[in-house]
């Protein structure tokens, strides 16, 4: 999709109303989907970080999502491929400039030029104890972008005609939070496997580009 053409599905994006967990669970294991049910989040006190799904015209001018690999450390999230973002501080006004002020720091993109189009459904991250709170914005020019070299290990730039395919949606084994290996449901973008948590934001983010496709 050129990226004017997807300015102009900005507002039935904006307006969309979302299907939420269940657009979620389109990308997750039924071990995930069975632990959610049961589990009582609020007891855990969970913290909170915010993410943000970025969409540019790239130098072709067709529009693209930016996504990062993180590096590799002693934690759960270690060498996966998510959103920028990251926990919210005390500082922050909302978990909205959280996802911006995150995204500035590991991706190098001002918070004043990124256009919030929409907040999506939160998740909770079992493993490290997180509600996420995602949001999907745009910038109007392509982006130079500057990684923050600490904690992220690559950008990757996914054309969004190749997140919408059919065929980038695949089945994985993955040794999972849960102990066992499993086969999990998982994109496959920029030549890299994005499961779990992420996955099941970017089902969401999908569910609701099918939608206006059909508006």
């Amino acid at each position: 999709m050129q990226f004017d053409e997807f300015l102009k599905q900005v507002p039935k994006l904006s307006n969309l109303e979302l299907l939420g967990q269940e657009a979620q669970f389109l990308m997750a294991p039924d071990e995930r989907i069975r632990a959610l049910s049961e589990m009582d989040i609020e007891a855990k006190k969970p913290r909170w970080a915010g993410v943000m799904a970025v969409f540019y015209p790239n130098t072709k001018g067709e529009t693209t999502l930016v996504l990062i690999l993180r590096k590799t450390y002693k934690g759960v999230h270690s060498n996966q491929v998510g959103f920028p973002g990251g926990k919210a501080e005390t500082f922050d006004e909302s978990i909205k400039h959280t996802a911006l002020r995150e995204t500035e720091e590991e991706v190098g993109l001002p918070q004043s030029e990124i256009n919030v189009v929409k907040k999506l459904t939160k998740l909770y991250i079992p493993p490290s104890n997180f509600w996420v709170q995602p949001f999907i914005g745009y910038v109007e020019q392509t982006p130079v972008f500057t990684k923050e070299d600490a904690e992220v290990e690559a950008i990757l730039e996914v054309p969004l005609e190749e997140f919408l395919a059919d065929k980038s949606v695949i089945k994985q084994r993955i040794d999972t939070s849960y102990g066992t290996m499993l086969d999990v449901p998982a994109f496959y973008l920029s030549e890299h496997v994005v499961w779990g948590a992420t996955a099941m934001m970017l089902s969401e983010v999908k569910w609701a580009f099918q939608q206006i496709d059909r508006l």
